[in-house]
């Protein structure tokens, strides 16, 4: 595991929303958000956002969610053009999400990325936020007081609520940040937070 102090590594948070499923069929991203900084306090964050195309339509399930509908992706490029801006965000970082299984799978659709490894901002905030009543990213930023600081990073309105992409994206690294700062774990390494690690 990377002997790295938390502080000096370069992250990459990252979230994607998606269309929704119904039984048989399979998910598919309708927009991804990536916040990239080369040391976790320090320098000017790289933000990247795209709408991506959807060969079926968005479930109205997951549109009362994110907002994003069929409409909404008109024009909007297909996933595989979005690859090399992608790759570049994600290459050489620790690739950060909260709860990332679907972040994960949906990079899988490229294989051999070698992305990683991961941290999950789920279980950080579970073993530091324990009596919460729920540890969705939202709860958890506005139960920490830390949702405008997440606001100013994206500074864009359009990406400004949860649930989108960006702004998501700018919450895990947010939260972490907010994390390693009240535990003093600016020093520390992987090994230290390895229950939220995986590869």
């Amino acid at each position: 595991m990377n002997p790295i102090a938390l502080e000096d590594l370069c992250w990459a948070a990252i979230d994607f929303e998606s269309a929704g499923t119904a039984p048989g069929e399979t998910d598919c991203p309708v927009q991804i958000g990536i916040v990239r900084v080369e040391k976790l306090f320090s320098g000017s964050p790289r933000l990247f956002t795209s709408y991506i195309a959807c060969q079926r339509p968005v479930r109205w399930s997951a549109a009362r969610v994110h907002g994003i509908t069929t409409d909404t992706l008109k024009g909007a490029p297909a996933y595989a053009e979005l690859w090399p801006q992608i790759r570049d965000l994600l290459r050489g970082a620790v690739v950060l999400g909260h709860n990332p299984a679907t972040e994960k799978r949906f990079l899988n659709q490229f294989p051999g990325h070698g992305f990683g490894p991961w941290v999950d901002t789920l279980a950080l905030a579970r073993q530091a936020a324990p009596d919460l009543p729920d540890h969705a990213l939202s709860t958890v930023c506005e139960a920490l007081g830390i949702t405008d600081t997440v606001t100013a990073l994206v500074s864009d309105a359009a990406h400004s609520r949860w649930h989108d992409a960006l702004y998501d994206a700018a919450g895990s690294l947010q939260l972490l940040r907010t994390l390693i700062t009240a535990l003093s774990m600016q020093r520390c390494t992987l090994r230290d937070i390895s229950f939220a690690v995986s590869e």
